[in-house]
């Protein structure tokens, strides 16, 4: 069975779309959880009414995302999950989204699968997955690979982000949830697919399933709208930093082979640096 995991904090408004997007699915074979971290808008009382059905577990506001996401996975393994997939209440699912899911999760049952993206103002595709050269700290973005016509099939990529993130049992059962302690916020769903990639899993972007999103409300573009010395820090360590200096580190230990570690680290360290004012 299916469980979909939905951490969310306020924004109830992306959450109902969200919701309602899933009730529109046209394969209704999967349960939803939603992990309401101490919301203090609509939320509690709006899911409560008109979403009697869907598994809501709370916190006290200081999850973050990746301990969210952990508690929602564990209900779901208690209520007898097989399949979990992440989604942020910030997308949209396509009607089919759900069934091309199952349909590529049917045929390849040990792999981890993400959706193709598209911004949910313009309609346009702006992510399909990546693969990083680790020796370089290159990255391949598939989109400018592929023309139109064959953004099509499974597509293998080095890791995933949790918007949309299909994670059989078994990739659990031998890698475990997402790294709380260590990654408390970004970062953790990269590692986590890396992770399991390096642990022999699969993982593909799933071009069939797709999502709408909402880019400009991820923390990292909200953070650099009004740029300033404490937006600067946070950027490079506060938990919600997207150039969290600490996260990168962490990522580059447990995902960098050896040889190419000193360089990764460094060109990293730098463009995150200066990537502040670059973006």
């Amino acid at each position: 069975m299916l469980y979909i995991i939905i951490p969310v904090f306020n924004r109830w408004r992306y959450t109902r779309e969200c919701l309602e997007s899933l009730r529109q699915q046209t394969s209704q074979a999967f349960r939803t959880v939603v992990v309401d971290d101490g919301s203090t808008d609509e939320t509690a009382a709006a899911l409560a009414r008109d979403y009697p059905a869907v598994e809501v577990v709370t916190g006290d506001g200081n999850l973050f995302w990746t301990a969210g996401v952990n508690l929602g996975i564990r209900r779901a393994l208690a209520l007898g999950a097989t399949r979990v997939l992440t989604l942020n209440n910030d997308v949209v699912a396509a009607p089919d989204f759900v069934a091309q899911m199952l349909a590529a999760a049917a045929a390849h049952p040990t792999a981890v699968l993400g959706a193709l993206e598209f911004d949910a103002a313009t309609g346009e595709a702006i992510y399909g997955g990546e693969r990083l050269d680790f020796r370089t700290n290159t990255r391949t973005d598939l989109l400018q690979e592929l023309p139109t016509g064959q953004r099509t099939g499974l597509h293998p990529v080095t890791y995933l982000p949790g918007r949309g993130l299909l994670i059989p049992q078994a990739v659990i059962e031998k890698i475990g949830l997402f790294d709380e302690k260590r990654l408390p916020h970004y970062l953790a769903d990269f590692d986590y697919t890396s992770v399991a990639r390096r642990a022999g899993f699969p993982v593909y972007c799933n071009y069939a399933a797709q999502l709408s999103t909402y880019p400009e409300e991820s923390g990292q573009t909200l953070t650099r709208q009004h740029r300033s010395v404490k937006g600067y820090y946070q950027h490079l360590f506060g938990i919600r930093g997207g150039g969290n200096m600490v996260n990168f580190t962490h990522f580059a230990l447990k995902n960098c082979p050896g040889p190419y570690l000193p360089y990764f680290l460094l060109n990293g360290y730098a463009r995150r640096i200066v990537g502040y004012f670059l973006h």
